[in-house]
């Protein structure tokens, strides 16, 4: 079968050459295409389900939340295993799939489990998809830098507009907010003042859930005009909230103010982010889609980052803390840099060694062509160029010339025996 192929390669050259023609020009397609990233996707096929019940203790998370979540997720298909997860006040659940799984159709199965699990679940509780990322997702970090700021107000512009605006970059799976203070209207509550008017925590509680709504009325015409009546109640102010009554006694309304104290603050933290050591910062984490291109993703990020400084308030810019963009130019220029002196190495010691400048280039052209062709198979299987799967090419640029100097040599000494015994038969003929 070889010398079949061979044969018929010999009395086809033309062919050959187009075919191997075409091979090259689909390779440095494929290398165009090739996800680019600094190190391998080494992490398992997962799916995250985040739940959230804030004020519980991790043994009561565990109790009502983890363990009836655990045990409904293992009836899934092709699931290897689940793993959970309790902390004060969140529970994560972990489902492992099999290896040849869709990440997306995973995703579906699993929600399609936790619409009927939600039933079982606490008041309130409501499980929720992780990102569709990885465990090395997370391809850049960011800080507001905003001196004359507090950390509410960059916290604010952080979550209501960088967020927004960076999430709309093709790629990106979430941008995870960190650092600063989360608003919020707080109602500390004296349990003193709800003893002496008779009242419970739960009644003050209501009260302000009812005054917090709106609800529609009905269109009604008049003087041949329709007019929509509704009502506005959504709070707006802390004065609003303090206002509002909770209970008539006697006739006189003990209100929200009467019984706590209502302030602007920030939310209970669990941690803080210091950079440098020069204070606290807000900021956000970009996390990378699944099977997207890293370098891409952060390049774009960066272009949509400038458009986003022009709306930022004056004195307030983007400061990257973390770039895997340029980890990963340096890793590919350094294995690019290896595989082009190894290319030009490998030429030398051809030439010198065989010292047939035509058989020498014969091996040379096969280099750039099976690294080129390399990527065709690098995209079938979905692997990304990175320091592995580059490496893994650089050394077998020795094993890709092999064959090359092998046959030259072969064919070079059948050539010389043939010369040798066509030699002989001319002296022969010559001393007849």
């Amino acid at each position: 079968m070889v010398h079949k192929i061979i044969e018929w390669s010999m009395h086809n050259r033309f062919i050959v050459l187009v075919l191997s023609l075409g091979l090259f020009v689909w390779g440095i397609y494929a290398v165009k295409k090739n996800p680019i990233d600094a190190i391998p996707d080494l992490s398992e096929n997962q799916v995250i389900v985040f739940t959230e019940w804030m004020g519980r203790s991790p043994q009561l998370i565990e109790d009502q939340v983890t363990y009836p979540l655990v045990t409904n997720l293992q009836g899934i298909p092709k699931i290897k295993y689940v793993r959970g997860s309790s902390m004060f006040g969140m529970s994560f659940i972990y489902v492992i799939f099999e290896d040849d799984v869709d990440v997306y159709w995973a995703r579906e199965r699993v929600l399609e489990r936790i619409s009927t699990i939600s039933k079982t679940l606490p008041e309130g509780v409501a499980p929720q998809l992780g990102p569709d990322g990885t465990g090395v997702g997370h391809v850049l970090w960011y800080t507001l830098d905003a001196p004359d700021m507090d950390l509410g107000e960059q916290r604010a512009i952080q979550d209501w507009y960088v967020k927004f605006a960076l999430q709309t970059v093709p790629g990106v799976s979430e941008i995870a907010s960190f650092g600063g203070f989360q608003k919020q209207y707080q109602i500390s509550i004296d349990p003193n003042k709800l003893l002496y008017y008779k009242l419970t925590a739960p009644e003050v509680i209501a009260a302000v859930r009812a005054n917090n709504n709106e609800s529609g009325g009905r269109k009604f015409e008049m003087s041949d005009m329709g007019y929509i009546i509704k009502t506005s109640g959504y709070l707006k102010s802390i004065k609003e909230i303090a206002d509002i009554p909770v209970k008539n006694q006697n006739g006189t309304p003990i209100r929200v103010s009467d019984l706590a104290t209502v302030q602007m603050t920030g939310e209970t933290r669990l941690g803080i982010f210091d950079q440098d050591g020069e204070g606290e910062r807000a900021g956000g984490i970009v996390v990378m889609r699944y099977g997207e291109n890293a370098a891409e993703v952060i390049d774009n990020v960066k272009a949509k980052m400038k458009e986003v400084s022009k709306g930022l308030p004056k004195g307030v810019k983007f400061d990257i803390v973390y770039d895997r963009g340029e980890l990963i130019k340096e890793s590919v220029d350094s294995i690019t840099h290896t595989l082009i002196e190894e290319m030009i190495v490998v030429s030398i010691i051809v030439i010198i060694f065989l010292f047939h400048w035509r058989s020498a280039v014969s091996i040379i052209i096969q280099i750039p062509i099976t690294i080129a062709a390399s990527f065709i198979l690098l995209n079938a299987f979905d692997i990304s160029s990175n320091i592995m799967s580059l490496t893994g090419i650089a050394l077998a640029i020795g094993v890709i010339v092999d064959n090359g100097i092998i046959m030259s040599e072969n064919a070079y000494k059948h050539l010389s025996e043939r010369y040798l015994i066509w030699e002989k038969e001319q002296q022969k003929t010559t001393e007849s």
